[in-house]
């Protein structure tokens, strides 16, 4: 059974390149072995990650995640069973929305500045719809 985890969490610390590029590498590299795909959005110290795949690895992913001492403030968005993934073509895609024209975040939000704590789980995943239609998505693997 497939399922859909929708996750938004805070940095412990301010963010760099350095440990982004740690975490989406360490996401991939699980990721491919466990059969799980999905998306990853950063910016401003928030986490906004969708995760794909069988609900046991997605759940077992989603534990290790809560207990990652880089994070905290962890919430599920949402989290269904799905016939199909969205993200299949990722082992982890990322969008850095610091680069984004803030015009695509406001269409969703109340400010130009991604709040995923603010917004319901649907309005967060029609974000992440949209990033993937306008070919924000990066990091195909």
């Amino acid at each position: 059974m497939l399922v859909r985890l929708l996750y938004v969490s805070r940095s412990v610390k301010p963010e760099t390149p350095e440990e982004t590029e740690s975490i989406l590498n360490s996401s991939r590299e699980h990721n491919i072995s466990n059969g799980i795909t999905g998306v990853l959005c950063f910016g401003g110290g928030i986490y906004l990650q969708a995760i794909e795949g069988g609900r046991n690895q997605v759940n077992a992913l989603y534990t290790h995640i809560v207990k990652d001492p880089r994070h905290k403030d962890v919430v599920i968005l949402d989290y269904q069973e799905i016939s199909e993934r969205r993200f299949g073509g990722w082992t982890m895609g990322h969008v850095r929305l610091d680069k984004l024209n803030p015009s695509i975040v406001l269409k969703y939000s109340e400010t130009p500045e991604l709040d995923p704590y603010g917004v319901s789980g649907s309005v967060s995943f029609a974000l992440l719809e949209e990033l993937m239609a306008t070919a924000s998505i990066v990091g195909r693997a």
